[in-house]
């Protein structure tokens, strides 16, 4: 009887939280445009790609994006997106990369957690080889929420419905660095390594700036 009566209470508790989050007014936090992002970067040059069509803005439901490729004579290309959402209250979520590859033909062949050395300490990001075909690419992404690296989609739901009640804020982002492998190097093993190589740096160089554009 008594357990009863404590899950009883539990879900009048949830409830009652669940009322009092709809019912408030959400924060949307001020912050700069993506577009403010660096085209020099890790000692690269970035160039913008080609911007979405209108109906995969629509699937994305984001509010700010960038897209671009930023290149190095010595190296190779590294592709950056980041997509931001001022809000998820209404349906507009954040896609998953691991459902968004496979839907465009690339399927993932390796997938793992790293740990990146960053300004200030380390961050935990999915790390994901990719290929389509004879092509490969080196992957990682992570989701940006108010300050935190999540690396989990299902933390990352978490954290949403969390900050939700506590802050009236759903805000966050999907940021995604990308390399290609080398299909000319002496082995798979040195173009794999050369690609995490290049996303990591990039990462290192990018992460310090991220907070002007994606508010803690």
């Amino acid at each position: 009887m008594k357990m009863r009566v404590v899950i009883l209470s539990l879900f009048m508790l949830a409830a009652a939280a669940v009322i009092a989050y709809a019912s408030r007014p959400e924060i949307i936090p001020i912050r700069q445009s993506l577009e403010g992002l660096p085209m020099q970067l890790a000692g690269r040059e970035g160039q913008r790609a080609a911007d979405m069509d209108q109906k995969k803005l629509d699937i994305l439901g984001v509010d700010d994006y960038i897209s671009r490729v930023y290149y190095h004579r010595d190296s190779v290309p590294v592709s950056l997106y980041i997509g931001y959402y001022e809000s998820q209250r209404t349906g507009e979520t954040i896609h998953s990369p691991m459902n968004c590859m496979p839907g465009s033909g690339w399927n993932p062949v390796k997938n793992e957690r790293i740990s990146i050395p960053v300004e200030g300490g380390e961050i935990i990001v999915n790390r994901v080889t990719i290929r389509k075909g004879a092509v490969s690419q080196v992957v990682i992404y992570w989701y940006h929420s108010h300050g935190r690296v999540i690396a989990s989609e299902y933390m990352g739901k978490i954290y949403l419905v969390l900050d939700a009640m506590r802050t009236s804020r759903t805000d966050a982002a999907l940021v995604r660095i990308i390399s290609p492998i080398r299909t000319d190097a002496p082995s798979q093993a040195e173009a794999e390594a050369e690609a995490e190589k290049a996303v990591i740096e990039f990462t290192q160089a990018l992460f310090p700036l991220l907070s002007d554009y994606l508010p803690d």
